[in-house]
């Protein structure tokens, strides 16, 4: 299979491994978009919302998202990844930030006043900090009755989970704290 030109005016991607491939174009007029046989064209004083975020899975620990809506209550999504065959989800990187920031830099020079949003909703995120909590309190008391009965190979479990919990749960919610930007300060923790 033929490798197409990074291009910071064009991107695509696949969703999921079966559905169709999703493809971007910046133009003169505005974002062109096709998703499968659907296809559209929003001018970009007409996006009304660009929200980013970072949304790691499990075959992908680097993913990131970037979600449109325009003055409609359209929506559109765009990944950093793209499914290739069953076990393999590649990253798309610098393609994917080469897009993201033209998409800003277009919309600024369209005169967009679009809401620019990083990270999770405040529900979500205070949701998930309240989660992180009961968690850790579970953990310590886990780790205090370990080194209460002397179980030392308990409480180095524990203690070793704990830590890869709070390194891999921790950046997720770091990187998705909510927060506006502007055109000229897009968040570079939420791009790859």
């Amino acid at each position: 299979m033929k490798q197409a030109v990074a291009s910071a005016d064009a991107y695509a991607f696949k969703a999921s491994l079966i559905g169709a491939a999703q493809q971007f174009e910046l133009t003169d007029d505005g974002l062109v978009w096709r998703i499968g046989p659907k296809s559209g064209l929003w001018p970009y004083a007409t996006i009304a919302q660009v929200r980013l975020s970072f949304r790691p899975v499990s075959m992908q620990s680097q993913r990131f998202r970037a979600d449109l809506e325009d003055v409609s209550g359209a929506r559109l999504r765009i990944l950093s990844t793209t499914w290739q065959t069953v076990a393999l989800m590649a990253p798309q990187n610098d393609a994917y930030r080469a897009f993201v920031l033209e998409l800003h830099q277009r919309m600024q020079a369209a005169g967009s006043h679009a809401e620019l949003i990083g990270g999770l909703r405040p529900a979500i995120h205070t949701a998930a900090l309240v989660l992180i909590a009961l968690v850790a309190a579970a953990m310590t008391g886990l780790l205090a009755r370990a080194v209460a009965t002397g179980s030392w190979a308990g409480a180095l479990f524990i203690a070793g989970f704990a830590a890869l919990f709070g390194w891999q749960i921790g950046g997720f919610i770091r990187r998705n704290r909510p927060r506006r930007y502007s055109f000229d300060d897009v968040p570079s923790d939420l791009l790859p």
